[in-house]
């Protein structure tokens, strides 16, 4: 079962392609999204990973936490589920 990560802390400049490049040292990747602004299109320093199993995963998190990309430290977490964004309470008009 394919495990999704979390990546926090990357340098704006940072592509798709250059995570992928990184964590497939890792394992399997299965897909790669960097999370970007939906009106000015700027990527927002994160992004999500998903390993081909739980080992490729917690090897990927094991090796490149704290490691250095485009100068800066990144972050790597298992991603936690999507919370709800609907307003609680309220209407809509």
């Amino acid at each position: 079962m394919a495990s999704k990560l979390y990546v926090g802390g990357l340098a704006y400049s940072v592509t798709e392609k250059e995570l992928e490049e990184l964590f497939a040292e890792q394992g399997k990747v299965v897909s790669v999204a960097v999370i970007k602004d939906r009106d000015s299109g700027q990527s927002k320093g994160f992004g999500f990973v998903e390993m081909s199993n739980d080992d490729e995963a917690q090897n990927a998190i094991k090796t490149l936490n704290g490691k250095e990309l485009s100068g800066r430290s990144i972050m790597v977490n298992a991603a936690r589920p999507q919370e709800d964004r609907r307003p609680s309470g309220g209407s809509y008009r």
